[in-house]
């Protein structure tokens, strides 16, 4: 939360009790309206206290309609794009970008004709999981199998592993690596 979302609240929670205080002293019958009538009558008599009630009434619609309107942007929403923020009753969760991308690329590694991946995650405002998937593979790989089963196992690891739900995932082939051949001597 930013200070002045913090200075708001503590603000207005502050006037609402003073509020209530005087409602609630009102009611009881230790204070009487005639007092709060002379305050009034003070503040709108003399030019200094006038001003200084203005501005502060000014201050507090200022303030009200930021607060009200206008969402503050936290480090921890920042956060929130770098990854996403799981929570339940015991706390928060965040899982960033480059955890998922690190799964991806441990999963791609595991086939032996993937060579050389390189992967990106992208995340939107309703947490949908796009994965974007470049990689060489070898001459003698089945592209549209292997392309198949990673496309599986990745969805299926994501969301055994995090509980998310991948919305797409893209695999484009750069490159086709000779195999290499071993001459023994």
């Amino acid at each position: 939360m930013k200070i002045i979302d913090k200075t708001g609240l503590t603000l207005f929670s502050t006037l609402m009790l003073i509020i209530s205080i005087i409602s609630l002293l009102l009611i009881f019958g230790v204070l009487e309206t005639s007092w709060i009538f002379d305050i009034i009558d003070v503040i709108l008599v003399n030019t200094v206290a006038r001003n200084i009630w203005l501005g502060l009434n000014i201050f507090f619609i200022i303030l009200a309609i930021k607060c009200i309107f206008f969402e503050s942007s936290s480090k921890e929403r920042t956060e929130y794009k770098n990854g996403i923020l799981l929570e339940n009753s015991d706390g928060k969760l965040l899982i960033t970008k480059d955890t998922l991308e690190n799964l991806v690329n441990g999963i791609v590694k595991g086939f032996d004709s993937a060579e050389n991946v390189t992967t990106r995650v992208e995340l939107d405002k309703e947490n949908n999981v796009r994965v974007f998937v470049n990689l060489s593979v070898k001459e003698n790989a089945v592209i549209k199998e292997l392309s198949t089963n990673l496309q599986t196992k990745i969805k299926n690891s994501i969301k055994r592993t995090s509980d998310l739900e991948v919305k797409e995932v893209n695999i484009k082939i750069k490159d086709i690596e000779p195999v290499k051949n071993i001459v023994q001597e």
